[in-house]
């Protein structure tokens, strides 16, 4: 089995220790989540296993014949080459092999007959012909249209020379060539960044049936409990593991942050009464003794570190003005840029409250319908209107530069912050990643991610009732994205945005727009549903526009009733179609889990431990209730369909 093992791993930047005493091991068939705060030591531990940089002491030892590749954050570079050449440099290892291969063939070539020397020869063409073909060099051409496909290229892109494309696709590049080399252990340092939920979905897929050992940074939920099935955290300079998806650990996490937190609060309590206790009575002569026993008690004392990090942070922001009803309505919109079409005849209701997620592959209209809706970009033909009482917010990576200030952050938000504001500015900041001196920054000098913090921390921190966002977590780790995310649910805006981390869209959307080609569907459920939805359509399985309304104007028919009244009649009975469908399959999927769960009880490793048995248990309470629920409404909304049935 190849493996890689680190001991006694320590590193320090100048006076700042790093990491401190690691052990580390990651062998064929882990995979694990690299986790920890912002500056804890990620990528440096990588980098160590990678062996691009060497530690203070310990040693790294990697199993013979164990091929590790890396992918670091940034930072690659490419020769002047196409991006199909890109991708074949993964096999370029095998190149001497081939040429050493050719060798023995040439020597056997010229044996007349059979010894010890040609047999050993033999042997040794068989084993570089079996590296060979492990590698796929042979099947290379199929393999490798079907990785940069997967990751977003189109064939037309495999000839272009990579230096047209942007950082962020030949970062996609790189991952490629890294997939290709098949390591026996591979080192991915924020994969996703640079990718659509497409080719993350892909890049899901192609990490769970890979059988080499994989360790990964991420700052996806959703990615990281679908490929891994343990957390190595690094807290305090040390490593510690943990078994389970992400979701799982951040749950034993919170409840270990609050221990932690609650033994450092008893720690510091004894010390100010234990100090409390030498200051009353120092001078004391008859409790000299105790007072000495106090002192030394205090100098052998371990001290207990505070434990880091802002997990347990949560804000609102102000609450926005009230809208009309109808918060935006597109009609009609169509936009090229020369040749191409990006939006063709877009038809599209907003009304308030509704979260909509704007979906689809990279280049499919997305940001452009957001920059129409924003203002900042006008529509070929069409128009957008806005309702009574809208105020629009608009987020996008694009404005990063277009607000120079030379302020300090601090100062900067001190200047902007409604009043009520001003005395959580450091807890708002802190979330936002700016903690300690880093609040006293210039903003003139900040990276791009930070500036597109300050950017996104400015729009919320002035209510509008309809906020355009897109790309919000970009350049947000974990923590940030998650008090984001809380502050969102409970913000009473109206909500389109654009986003490539699935667990944030789960999360917030109501409705979902598909954006194909520069032609829209609109999907009324969230996105599992609209997943559904999708995958239905492309097995060929139902009705295309089951579940789905092309967006295009409709005929009334003519009814007794008056227009308006058959109008809402025909919105409400659609509506509650596409929830009887969306419930009826979620409880399906519901009664499938149970189940599978009562089937677990069954298993030798479950019934003859108890705890397993009472975990299984309360999964089983929790899905039926769910599928009870499910039931429950599933008939509410039979009643009301047949009671509108009848007014037809």
């Amino acid at each position: 089995m190849s493996s890689v093992h680190l001991a006694g791993i320590s590193i320090s930047f100048g006076p700042r220790q790093l990491l401190e005493e690691v052990n580390f091991s990651i062998s064929t068939g882990d995979r694990i989540a690299l986790s920890g705060a912002n500056g804890s030591g990620k990528s440096t531990l990588m980098r160590i296993i990678a062996g691009e940089i060497k530690p203070d002491s310990g040693k790294v030892t990697i199993g013979k014949d164990t091929r590790v590749s890396y992918l670091p954050q940034s930072g690659i570079s490419f020769p002047d080459i196409s991006v199909r050449a890109g991708a074949e440099k993964a096999f370029d290892e095998m190149n001497p092999v081939i040429e050493e291969m050719k060798a023995c063939e040439e020597k056997l070539g010229t044996s007349v007959k059979e010894t010890p020397e040609t047999a050993l020869l033999l042997e040794h063409y068989n084993y570089l012909h079996e590296r060979i073909m492990q590698s796929n060099y042979y099947t290379r051409d199929a393999i490798i249209h079907k990785v940069l496909t997967g990751l977003g290229f189109s064939e037309k892109d495999f000839i272009k020379p990579i230096n047209q494309f942007s950082s962020g696709w030949q970062m996609r590049i790189a991952l490629a060539k890294v997939l290709l080399e098949r390591p026996d252990i591979m080192l991915l340092d924020e994969p996703t960044n640079y990718l659509d939920i497409e080719a993350r979905t892909w890049l899901e897929d192609y990490l769970v049936s890979y059988t080499g050992g994989i360790l990964i940074v991420s700052h996806d939920r959703f990615f990281l409990d679908t490929t891994v099935n343990r957390i190595a955290e690094i807290y305090l300079r040390k490593v510690s593991f943990y078994t389970g998806n992400y979701s799982e650990y951040e749950k034993k996490m919170t409840e270990q942050m609050a221990r932690a937190m609650d033994a450092y609060n008893q720690q510091q309590d004894e010390i100010a009464k234990v100090e409390l206790f030498i200051k009353r009575f120092r001078y004391n002569s008859s409790k000299a003794k105790l007072v000495q026993s106090r002192i030394q008690y205090l100098k052998n004392m371990e001290l207990l570190e505070k434990p880091p990090g802002s997990r347990s942070i949560h804000f609102s922001f102000l609450p926005p003005p009230r809208s009309g009803d109808i918060v935006l309505e597109v009609k009609d919109v169509n936009k090229s840029y020369g040749n191409i079409q990006a939006l063709n005849n877009i038809n599209l209701t907003i009304t308030r409250g509704e979260r909509l997620v704007l979906a689809g592959p990279n280049g499919a209209g997305k940001s452009t319908l957001m920059r129409i809706l924003s203002g900042l970009e006008t529509p070929d033909s069409g128009s957008v209107v806005h309702g009574k009482n809208v105020s629009t917010g608009y987020f996008s990576q694009d404005q990063i530069e277009e607000t120079p200030s030379t302020l300090s952050i601090i100062e900067e938000f001190e200047s902007l912050a409604p009043t009520p504001l001003i005395p959580h500015l450091r807890n708002l900041l802190g979330s936002f990643l700016f903690t300690g001196d880093d609040i006293h920054k210039s903003i003139s000098v900040l990276s791009g991610g930070e500036k597109s913090r300050i950017l996104l921390l400015k729009l919320l921190m002035h209510p509008a009732n309809l906020l355009l966002l897109d790309e919000p977590t970009n350049h947000l780790d974990m923590v940030s994205k998650n008090i984001l995310l809380d502050a969102l649910k409970n913000y009473s805006a109206t909500l389109i945005f654009v986003s490539h981390d699935r667990y944030f869209i789960q999360s917030l959307a109501t409705k979902v727009l598909e954006l194909r080609e520069g032609n829209g569907r609109l999907y009324y459920g969230d996105y599992e549903y609209y997943l559904y939805r999708r995958a239905e359509m492309e097995k060929g399985e139902g009705d295309t526009t089951s579940g789905a309304e092309e967006l295009k104007p409709k005929e009334i028919k003519k009814s007794t009733i008056t227009h308006e009244e058959d109008k809402k009649r025909k919105n409400r009975l659609k509506n509650l179609k596409e929830e009887e469908e969306m419930v009826l399959h979620r409880s399906e999927t519901a009664q499938k889990e149970i189940e599978a769960l009562e089937l677990l009880l069954s298993e030798e490793s479950i019934y003859t431990d108890g705890e397993k048995v009472k975990e299984v248990k309360e999964k089983i309470r929790v899905k039926q209730h769910e599928y009870e629920e499910f039931l429950a409404r599933w008939e509410k909304i039979e009643e009301e369909l047949n009671e509108l049935a009848s007014l037809q």
